[in-house]
């Protein structure tokens, strides 16, 4: 299923996700997991801004306002609401990562530890 830019699904699986990055798709990928967690695995492409954090720091996502932006948690359901607010936000181009880093590690990278 193909979709443009102007019209993403508001979710992405963890095969799509890998598919972008071995294409070499210019995306900004969002961990909004705590540290702590970010800690145990992480997505080395990934930078980190725990949910709580990001009203307070918006102005570091303002250069990547309009490329695609791609937010990650553990299962999905803080990525979501990641994802639906900074849509409320104006930014045109933010999908979840269905699944979160958990299914990232169960269908694409066994090393990404579980937890």
């Amino acid at each position: 299923m193909s979709a443009t830019e102007e019209n993403l699904p508001l979710e992405i699986d963890c095969r799509g996700v890998k598919k972008l990055l071995d294409e070499g798709v210019d995306f900004f990928l969002l961990d909004c997991r705590e540290p702590s967690e970010y800690a145990i695995a992480k997505l080395d492409s990934a930078v980190l801004i725990p949910m709580g954090e990001i009203p307070a720091r918006l102005p570091e996502l303002e250069p990547v306002r309009d490329r695609r932006i791609v937010v990650h948690c553990h299962h999905g359901g803080r990525s979501m609401q990641v994802t639906q607010w900074l849509q409320q936000q104006g930014f045109p181009k933010v999908q979840n990562m269905a699944g979160g880093i958990d299914a990232w590690s169960h269908e694409i990278d066994s090393s990404v530890a579980r937890y």
